[in-house]
Protein backbone atom coordinates (compact mmCIF):
# COMPACT_ATOMS: atom_id res chain seq x y z
CA UNK A 1 0.00 0.00 0.00
CA UNK A 2 1.33 3.47 -0.84
CA UNK A 3 2.29 5.67 2.10
CA UNK A 4 -0.10 8.36 0.93
CA UNK A 5 -3.06 7.01 -0.96
CA UNK A 6 -4.93 8.75 -3.75
CA UNK A 7 -8.66 8.89 -3.06
CA UNK A 8 -11.45 9.81 -5.48
CA UNK A 9 -14.75 10.90 -3.91
CA UNK A 10 -17.64 11.54 -6.27
CA UNK A 11 -20.12 14.20 -5.25
CA UNK A 12 -17.60 15.73 -2.89
CA UNK A 13 -18.70 19.36 -2.77
CA UNK A 14 -21.53 18.93 -0.25
CA UNK A 15 -23.05 16.66 2.37
CA UNK A 16 -21.56 13.24 3.02
CA UNK A 17 -19.12 13.61 0.12
CA UNK A 18 -17.71 16.87 1.47
CA UNK A 19 -17.28 15.30 4.90
CA UNK A 20 -15.48 12.34 3.28
CA UNK A 21 -13.08 14.63 1.43
CA UNK A 22 -12.21 16.36 4.68
CA UNK A 23 -11.78 13.09 6.58
CA UNK A 24 -9.47 11.48 4.04
CA UNK A 25 -7.43 14.69 3.77
CA UNK A 26 -7.11 14.79 7.57
CA UNK A 27 -5.77 11.24 7.41
CA UNK A 28 -2.97 12.29 5.08
CA UNK A 29 -4.39 11.02 1.80
CA UNK A 30 -4.31 12.89 -1.50
CA UNK A 31 -7.99 13.56 -2.29
CA UNK A 32 -9.62 14.31 -5.60
CA UNK A 33 -13.34 14.87 -5.74
CA UNK A 34 -16.05 15.58 -8.25
CA UNK A 35 -18.97 17.96 -8.39
CA UNK A 36 -21.72 18.56 -10.93
CA UNK A 37 -23.28 21.93 -10.11
CA UNK A 38 -21.54 23.12 -6.94
CA UNK A 39 -18.49 24.77 -8.48
CA UNK A 40 -18.28 27.52 -5.87
CA UNK A 41 -18.54 25.01 -3.01
CA UNK A 42 -15.90 22.82 -4.66
CA UNK A 43 -13.46 25.69 -5.13
CA UNK A 44 -14.00 26.78 -1.54
CA UNK A 45 -13.23 23.28 -0.26
CA UNK A 46 -10.08 23.02 -2.37
CA UNK A 47 -8.89 26.39 -1.05
CA UNK A 48 -9.66 25.39 2.54
CA UNK A 49 -7.80 22.09 2.35
CA UNK A 50 -4.88 23.44 0.33
CA UNK A 51 -4.36 26.12 2.97
CA UNK A 52 -3.91 23.37 5.53
CA UNK A 53 -1.33 21.60 3.38
CA UNK A 54 -3.58 18.88 1.93
CA UNK A 55 -3.23 17.73 -1.65
CA UNK A 56 -6.63 18.00 -3.30
CA UNK A 57 -8.36 18.84 -6.55
CA UNK A 58 -11.91 19.16 -7.86
CA UNK A 59 -13.28 17.96 -11.19
CA UNK A 60 -16.60 18.73 -12.84
CA UNK A 61 -18.42 15.47 -13.50
CA UNK A 62 -21.86 14.23 -14.51
CA UNK A 63 -22.00 10.67 -13.22
CA UNK A 64 -24.89 9.74 -15.52
CA UNK A 65 -23.09 10.75 -18.71
CA UNK A 66 -20.61 8.42 -20.42
CA UNK A 67 -18.69 11.23 -22.12
CA UNK A 68 -18.25 12.92 -18.74
CA UNK A 69 -16.73 9.68 -17.42
CA UNK A 70 -14.20 9.66 -20.24
CA UNK A 71 -13.34 13.32 -19.61
CA UNK A 72 -12.88 12.71 -15.89
CA UNK A 73 -10.58 9.74 -16.35
CA UNK A 74 -8.51 11.71 -18.84
CA UNK A 75 -8.27 14.67 -16.44
CA UNK A 76 -7.21 12.78 -13.31
CA UNK A 77 -3.49 13.37 -12.65
CA UNK A 78 -2.76 9.74 -11.81
CA UNK A 79 -4.06 6.37 -10.58
CA UNK A 80 -6.72 6.01 -7.90
CA UNK A 81 -6.20 3.78 -4.85
CA UNK A 82 -9.52 4.38 -3.09
CA UNK A 83 -12.85 5.07 -4.80
CA UNK A 84 -15.81 6.43 -2.85
CA UNK A 85 -18.91 6.26 -5.04
CA UNK A 86 -20.99 8.89 -3.29
CA UNK A 87 -22.60 11.04 -6.01
CA UNK A 88 -26.32 10.47 -6.49
CA UNK A 89 -29.66 12.06 -7.23
CA UNK A 90 -32.53 11.82 -4.74
CA UNK A 91 -36.30 11.92 -4.80
CA UNK A 92 -36.32 15.71 -5.22
CA UNK A 93 -32.88 16.54 -6.59
CA UNK A 94 -33.63 14.38 -9.64
CA UNK A 95 -36.09 17.10 -10.67
CA UNK A 96 -33.19 19.52 -11.13
CA UNK A 97 -31.10 16.92 -12.91
CA UNK A 98 -33.92 15.99 -15.33
CA UNK A 99 -36.58 18.69 -15.71
CA UNK A 100 -38.37 16.52 -18.27
CA UNK A 101 -41.09 13.88 -17.98
CA UNK A 102 -41.36 11.23 -15.28
CA UNK A 103 -40.04 8.35 -17.38
CA UNK A 104 -36.80 10.28 -17.96
CA UNK A 105 -36.40 10.81 -14.22
CA UNK A 106 -36.85 7.10 -13.58
CA UNK A 107 -34.09 6.35 -16.07
CA UNK A 108 -31.88 9.04 -14.48
CA UNK A 109 -32.09 7.42 -11.05
CA UNK A 110 -30.69 4.18 -12.40
CA UNK A 111 -28.15 5.80 -14.73
CA UNK A 112 -26.71 8.14 -12.07
CA UNK A 113 -27.06 6.07 -8.90
CA UNK A 114 -26.34 2.58 -10.26
CA UNK A 115 -24.81 2.53 -13.72
CA UNK A 116 -22.51 5.51 -13.10
CA UNK A 117 -20.75 3.87 -10.14
CA UNK A 118 -20.40 0.67 -12.17
CA UNK A 119 -18.77 2.58 -15.02
CA UNK A 120 -16.25 4.14 -12.64
CA UNK A 121 -15.42 0.81 -11.04
CA UNK A 122 -14.95 -0.81 -14.43
CA UNK A 123 -12.51 1.93 -15.45
CA UNK A 124 -10.52 2.11 -12.19
CA UNK A 125 -10.48 -1.51 -11.02
CA UNK A 126 -7.90 -2.82 -13.55
CA UNK A 127 -5.32 -0.32 -12.28
CA UNK A 128 -6.01 -1.26 -8.67
CA UNK A 129 -5.50 -4.93 -9.49
CA UNK A 130 -2.30 -4.21 -11.41
CA UNK A 131 -0.89 -2.28 -8.42
CA UNK A 132 -2.05 -4.91 -5.92
CA UNK A 133 -4.10 -2.51 -3.82
CA UNK A 134 -7.55 -0.95 -3.93
CA UNK A 135 -10.59 -0.01 -1.87
CA UNK A 136 -14.10 0.73 -3.13
CA UNK A 137 -16.85 2.13 -0.92
CA UNK A 138 -20.28 2.51 -2.48
CA UNK A 139 -22.61 4.91 -0.68
CA UNK A 140 -26.05 3.35 -0.93
CA UNK A 141 -28.99 4.26 1.33
CA UNK A 142 -31.06 2.70 4.07
CA UNK A 143 -33.95 3.11 1.63
CA UNK A 144 -33.32 0.39 -0.96
CA UNK A 145 -29.93 -0.72 0.27
CA UNK A 146 -31.36 -2.12 3.52
CA UNK A 147 -35.08 -1.50 3.84
CA UNK A 148 -38.06 0.14 2.12
CA UNK A 149 -39.78 3.47 2.76
CA UNK A 150 -43.14 4.01 1.02
CA UNK A 151 -43.54 7.62 -0.06
CA UNK A 152 -40.08 7.98 -1.52
CA UNK A 153 -39.60 7.51 -5.25
CA UNK A 154 -39.63 3.81 -6.13
CA UNK A 155 -36.82 4.25 -8.70
CA UNK A 156 -34.66 5.89 -6.02
CA UNK A 157 -34.92 2.76 -3.85
CA UNK A 158 -34.35 0.51 -6.87
CA UNK A 159 -31.14 2.36 -7.72
CA UNK A 160 -29.79 2.04 -4.19
CA UNK A 161 -30.71 -1.66 -4.04
CA UNK A 162 -28.77 -2.12 -7.27
CA UNK A 163 -25.73 -0.47 -5.69
CA UNK A 164 -25.90 -2.91 -2.78
CA UNK A 165 -26.11 -5.80 -5.25
CA UNK A 166 -23.16 -4.41 -7.21
CA UNK A 167 -21.13 -4.39 -4.00
CA UNK A 168 -21.86 -8.03 -3.20
CA UNK A 169 -21.36 -9.24 -6.77
CA UNK A 170 -18.06 -7.43 -7.16
CA UNK A 171 -16.87 -8.65 -3.77
CA UNK A 172 -17.59 -12.22 -4.82
CA UNK A 173 -15.64 -11.78 -8.03
CA UNK A 174 -12.72 -10.29 -6.10
CA UNK A 175 -12.65 -12.79 -3.24
CA UNK A 176 -9.08 -13.83 -4.12
CA UNK A 177 -7.86 -10.45 -5.34
CA UNK A 178 -6.23 -7.54 -3.42
CA UNK A 179 -9.18 -5.12 -3.69
CA UNK A 180 -11.86 -4.76 -1.01
CA UNK A 181 -15.39 -3.56 -1.72
CA UNK A 182 -18.00 -2.31 0.73
CA UNK A 183 -21.28 -0.46 0.75
CA UNK A 184 -22.60 1.84 3.42
CA UNK A 185 -26.30 2.62 3.72
CA UNK A 186 -26.81 5.86 5.65
CA UNK A 187 -30.09 6.67 7.32
CA UNK A 188 -31.53 10.16 7.81
CA UNK A 189 -28.49 12.42 7.44
CA UNK A 190 -28.69 16.20 7.68
CA UNK A 191 -27.75 17.07 4.10
CA UNK A 192 -29.06 19.30 1.33
CA UNK A 193 -30.52 16.19 -0.31
CA UNK A 194 -32.62 15.32 2.75
CA UNK A 195 -33.55 18.98 3.05
CA UNK A 196 -34.88 18.92 -0.51
CA UNK A 197 -36.72 15.60 -0.25
CA UNK A 198 -38.17 15.81 3.25
CA UNK A 199 -37.22 18.67 5.55
CA UNK A 200 -38.02 21.71 3.43
CA UNK A 201 -41.75 20.96 3.42
CA UNK A 202 -42.03 20.67 7.19
CA UNK A 203 -42.92 23.28 9.76
CA UNK A 204 -40.64 23.66 12.76
CA UNK A 205 -43.06 21.55 14.79
CA UNK A 206 -43.22 18.82 12.15
CA UNK A 207 -39.45 18.71 11.90
CA UNK A 208 -39.16 18.39 15.66
CA UNK A 209 -41.66 15.52 15.55
CA UNK A 210 -39.71 13.82 12.78
CA UNK A 211 -36.44 14.05 14.67
CA UNK A 212 -38.10 12.81 17.87
CA UNK A 213 -39.22 9.64 16.06
CA UNK A 214 -35.81 8.92 14.56
CA UNK A 215 -33.34 6.66 16.41
CA UNK A 216 -31.70 8.59 19.27
CA UNK A 217 -34.12 11.43 18.50
CA UNK A 218 -31.87 13.14 15.98
CA UNK A 219 -30.56 13.29 12.45
CA UNK A 220 -27.19 11.78 11.63
CA UNK A 221 -24.41 14.18 10.68
CA UNK A 222 -22.36 13.81 7.47
CA UNK A 223 -19.16 13.58 9.52
CA UNK A 224 -20.44 10.45 11.27
CA UNK A 225 -20.93 8.67 7.96
CA UNK A 226 -17.60 9.92 6.64
CA UNK A 227 -15.83 8.44 9.65
CA UNK A 228 -17.27 5.01 8.86
CA UNK A 229 -16.36 5.35 5.17
CA UNK A 230 -12.78 6.25 6.10
CA UNK A 231 -12.61 3.38 8.59
CA UNK A 232 -13.75 0.89 5.95
CA UNK A 233 -10.71 1.71 3.81
CA UNK A 234 -8.27 0.61 6.52
CA UNK A 235 -6.72 -2.85 6.62
CA UNK A 236 -8.65 -3.65 9.80
CA UNK A 237 -11.85 -3.68 7.72
CA UNK A 238 -10.71 -6.43 5.30
CA UNK A 239 -12.86 -9.08 7.07
CA UNK A 240 -15.92 -6.98 6.08
CA UNK A 241 -15.19 -7.34 2.35
CA UNK A 242 -18.56 -7.48 0.58
CA UNK A 243 -20.55 -6.11 3.51
CA UNK A 244 -23.45 -3.71 3.06
CA UNK A 245 -23.30 -1.69 6.28
CA UNK A 246 -26.51 -0.33 7.79
CA UNK A 247 -25.38 3.09 9.06
CA UNK A 248 -28.77 4.38 10.18
CA UNK A 249 -28.61 4.05 13.99
CA UNK A 250 -31.33 1.40 13.69
CA UNK A 251 -33.72 3.02 11.20
CA UNK A 252 -33.03 0.22 8.74
CA UNK A 253 -34.35 -2.40 11.14
CA UNK A 254 -37.26 -0.22 12.24
CA UNK A 255 -38.40 1.72 9.12
CA UNK A 256 -41.83 2.27 10.67
CA UNK A 257 -40.26 5.11 12.65
CA UNK A 258 -40.27 7.15 9.44
CA UNK A 259 -42.87 5.50 7.22
CA UNK A 260 -45.97 7.61 6.87
CA UNK A 261 -44.55 10.45 8.94
CA UNK A 262 -45.60 13.25 6.63
CA UNK A 263 -49.37 13.59 6.75
CA UNK A 264 -51.06 13.44 3.38
CA UNK A 265 -47.92 12.41 1.48
CA UNK A 266 -48.75 10.69 -1.76
CA UNK A 267 -46.80 7.52 -2.64
CA UNK A 268 -44.55 7.95 -5.65
CA UNK A 269 -44.78 4.38 -6.83
CA UNK A 270 -45.49 3.16 -10.33
CA UNK A 271 -47.06 5.99 -12.31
Amino acid sequence: MPGSRTVLVTGGSAGIGRACVRRFAAGGDRVWFTYRSGRARAESLVAELSASGAQTGAFEFDQGDWDSHRQLLAALPGPVDVLVNNAAVGSKTVEDYVPGPEHERVAAFLRVNSVGPLWLIQRLLPGMLDRGYGKVVNVSSVGGGVSVFPGFHIADGMSKAALAYLTRQLAAELAHRPVEVFAISPGAVETTMLEASTLSGLTAGQRAALEARLPRGRLLQPEEIAEVVWWLTGEHAVPLHGAVIDASMGLGVHPGLLTGLTTGAQPEGVR
